[in-house]
Formats: C-alpha cells, structure tokens, sequence
C-alpha cells in the first residue's frame, strides 16, 4: 500500500469538513447582518422639475421627423452557368439534353433592395437624397417617421453631385429649415441624422471637420463637408445639421479603408449646391451647367516657381478647348486666373464650382496674371458639353536629357494609341522611373510632352536641345489624352 496515500486522506477529510463549516457559519453570519440593515436613503429628483436642456435633444426632436427611410429595388440582369453545378449524369441529360459540360449561360433576373436616408424640404413631398440611392431603381419608398409608407416619384436626379430629388404623394410633412452652408465654420457642431445599416433613426454627433474637400474621386463636382459626426452605410442621403437643427447638407460618403463602417471621415454635399441642384431640376427636369472652355489647374509651389509668381493661389489654364467662351474671349494656356467677378480664387476646384453653379449664358469678369502682368477678360458662358477621352499607353523610347524617363517622336499611329489628334507635335513619354523627380512632379507614361519652358517641342531632338538649357527647373507642357495640363520639374 502507498504510504503517500494513506496519510493524505484522513488530512483531506478534515480539510473538507472544515471548509463545510467555514462557508455554511459564514451564510449564516451574512443572513443574520443583511436582516439589521436599515433601507437606503436615496436623493430622487423632484418629479415636477423639467429635465435639463443643455445637450441637443429639442433640436433633434424637431429634426427627426423630417428625415425620412428609403427603400428602394432594382431588377439585375444575372447570369446562371449550369456547368459545375449540376452533374454530368444520364438522369439530368434527360431534361437538358446532351451533356451538361459546356451549357451556354442562361440570363436571369434578380431583385436587389437598397437602403438609405432623405430629407423632407417642402412640406407638399418633396424631398432630397443622394443619386446613389436610387440610381436605376425600377421602385422607390419612403417611410415616414410615423411608420406610414409612401411610393414615391424620382423628380430628377445629377449624377454628378450625387443629388436626386423625390416627390411623394402627401401635405402637410414637416419639413426641415434649411441654412447656409457658406457661413459654417470649422469646428461648428455637426449632427448626422439618417437610418445606419437599417437599425432606424439615429443621429451621431461631431463637428465640420473641413470645407470645401475636393479631389477625392467621389464624385465629378465636389466641394464637401468633411465631420466626424458618424456616419455609416444607410446614413446616406440623411441630414447633416448644425445646433439649431437647420439643414447643411446631406451625407453622402465616408472613408473607411476595407472596414465599412465609420472611421471619423464623412463627407456631406453642401446644403447650398444641393439646392443650386435642386431648383434646376424643378425647372427644366435637368441640370444645365455653365462652361468656361478650359482646363484648370492648382498652383503649385512648383508651378508658381515656374510662372515667376510668388502666391500658390488662383487657376492656372493648362488648356483652352477651341470654339469655346474662354478661346472667343482670348484666354490662353498659361495664364493665371486670380479673380471671378472680383473675388478670389482660391485654386482649380474652387473656379470649376463657381462656374457650374451659374447659368450659361452669364457674362463673367475675370482677373487674370498673363507674363507677369494683371489683366482683365469678360466672357459669357456656354452651356456644358458632355466628352470623354481614353488612353492607350505606348512603350519603348529612348532615355532622355531629364532625368528618370524615356521619350520617342510621336506618329499618327502613336498618336491615335494615346488618344490625341494625329497631327500633334512632341514627343510621347515611354517610360517613368518611380523615384525620379519625374514621377514625383505627376509625369505619367503616354504624356506627350508639347513645350519645355514654354517653347514648343517638335521631336525628341528639339526636347533634347530644350533640356540641356534648362536649369533647375522645368515647367512641361504635356498632352494626357488629349487635354492639356503644366507640369513642373
């Protein structure tokens, strides 16, 4: 016998009991306490005092109604490829009919439902959203907040800012107050209201983190809100309100790389361009833009250095289209626009906004720094065409006089690859090396380089005489399908 074990059991036993003991006195020590105290006193508010108003719960009352949930369904075309889905057997041959490998795809049609968010304007139905929400929507439905549902019509809708405006068929809807969105400030209160991810109303709270935020690729036109007031997927086409519950503008959009929900970076369409937006629709059932005829660009610290300017401010024109206002008026490549119908311009975004949001046909006045020297342009707008161009990359060339990229004479068959007119002049870039000041100031393969320091470049021996003049810096001119634009380097 274990001599280990026996010795140990009779401890154990002992141990066990007196744990027995020990927990069963302790339940009883802590009964026979718990039964002598007296009840608690408790502070409770006065049942007659109002409950305290300092957060944003009157105006988010006054708001809520007026956003509304959007439903809306789409019929897809899909495709149904039996192949590796079905058996290769006697029995399914019978009712398809040879073999089954190879069976041609079948076309179907599915049903895809999307949600998202609107905003009551007018109390007789009209209400704004974004495009995206209902964009091909073969039905669309509006619920209100108190649960009564509507069809509603799709009154127009621009693509371009991601605005539509609905109309359903009811009076008297609470509408929201619509503000100014030219007077927020950075660091104003932000209030995002809409319906996230189907869950139901929701508002979220932050501030205007930025204005006017441009070049994301979102959309054509933009000059966004940027708030970290939360905003998730079904937020979309929702309100965005200051604190004291007006309308700024409706959120469209977030950043959040690969997750999809928030991560502090919204963005909202100004109140003031969905408007601009939505009285257009109103009244001729389309948006009408105005059009200058050219292309702007931003003034780099590198392309002021090239102008010989000493502010990286205003629009510079990389291209006037011909026939346009801007050609007729005598605008040129190269020149600076510093004013519009005499206030700033801040850089390319800013002019692009301010044009689209007028009508053509308006005459404008504008300030413009040409050789060092102001001068003065009145051009009245056209109406804005609709072109697009692609690109086919080229290859090849030879290494050239600027650092880190090879060139080579441009063709007619050269020049129909990159996308522009055959009979154009210069030499196409074949190939950009990544760590060069090339690629840093935005050259790209398949730019036809037209001009070095503003002198027009024929063939790869004129681009070569050109670059060994020149000396710190070179300001490119270069064709990118088929639109000009400056480059500095």
């Amino acid at each position: 016998m274990d001599t280990r074990s026996v010795s140990i059991r009779p401890k154990a036993a002992v141990v066990a009991l007196a744990m027995a003991l020990g927990i069963g006195g302790l339940g009883l020590a802590a009964e026979h306490a718990f039964s002598n105290n007296p009840p608690a006193s408790l502070k409770l508010a006065d049942p007659n005092e109002g409950p305290s108003r300092t957060g944003f719960a009157p105006i988010v009352k006054k708001v809520l109604p007026t956003v509304v949930n959007i439903s809306s369904t789409k019929v897809v075309k899909t495709s149904s490829d039996f192949e590796g889905q079905l058996p290769d057997d006697d029995f399914f041959r019978q009712f398809f009919g040879g073999s089954m490998r190879g069976t041609p795809r079948m076309p179907q049609q599915q049903r895809e439902r999307g949600l998202g968010s609107g905003v009551i304007v007018s109390p007789d139905g009209y209400i704004l959203t974004n495009n995206h929400v209902i964009d091909g929507a073969t039905d669309v439905k509006v619920t209100l907040s108190d649960k009564r549902e509507y069809k509603a019509r799709v009154v127009g809708a621009d693509p371009k800012t991601d605005i539509a405006v609905l109309r359903i068929d009811a009076t008297d809807l609470p509408a929201i107050v619509i503000g100014d969105s030219a007077k927020i400030q950075i660091g104003d209160y932000a209030l995002a209201v809409g319906n996230p991810f189907g869950v139901g109303k929701t508002v979220t709270m932050g501030i205007v983190s930025a204005t006017g935020r441009s070049n994301l690729g979102i959309e054509d036109y933009e000059d966004f809100i940027q708030t970290d007031a939360p905003i998730n997927p079904g937020n979309s086409g929702g309100a965005l309100i200051n604190d004291r519950g007006e309308l700024i503008g409706i959120n469209t959009a977030i950043i959040a790389h690969g997750s999809e929900g928030n991560q502090g970076i919204g963005f909202a369409v100004p109140v003031n361009l969905a408007r601009t937006v939505m009285d257009e629709i109103l009244k001729t059932g389309k948006v009408t833009r105005a059009y200058l005829g050219i292309l702007p660009q931003d003034v780099t610290p590198a392309i002021a250095k090239a102008f010989g300017v000493k502010e990286s401010t205003g629009a510079l024109i990389g291209q006037v289209t011909a026939n346009s206002p801007a050609q007729k008026s005598g605008l040129q490549n190269g020149d600076i626009i510093l004013e519009l119908n005499g206030k700033p311009v801040a850089d390319a975004n800013d002019l692009r906004m301010n044009i689209s949001m007028m009508a053509p046909g308006t005459p404008v006045n504008l300030r413009v720094l040409r050789n060092g020297a102001d001068r003065n342009f009145t051009v009245t707008l056209g109406e804005l065409p609709t072109e697009q161009a692609s690109l086919e990359k080229g290859a090849g060339g030879t290494k050239s006089e600027l650092s880190g990229i090879s060139v080579q004479d441009v063709d007619p068959s050269t020049a129909r690859q990159l996308g522009v007119p055959a009979n154009t002049a210069g030499v196409v870039v074949t190939k950009v090396d990544p760590s060069s000041p090339a690629a840093d100031s935005g050259l790209q393969r398949g730019d036809v380089i037209q001009e070095v320091n503003r002198k027009p470049i024929r063939n790869t021996a004129d681009f070569e005489a050109a670059m060994r003049n020149s000396k710190d810096q070179t300001l490119l001119l270069v064709n990118r399908q088929g639109s000009t634009l400056y480059v500095a380097v």
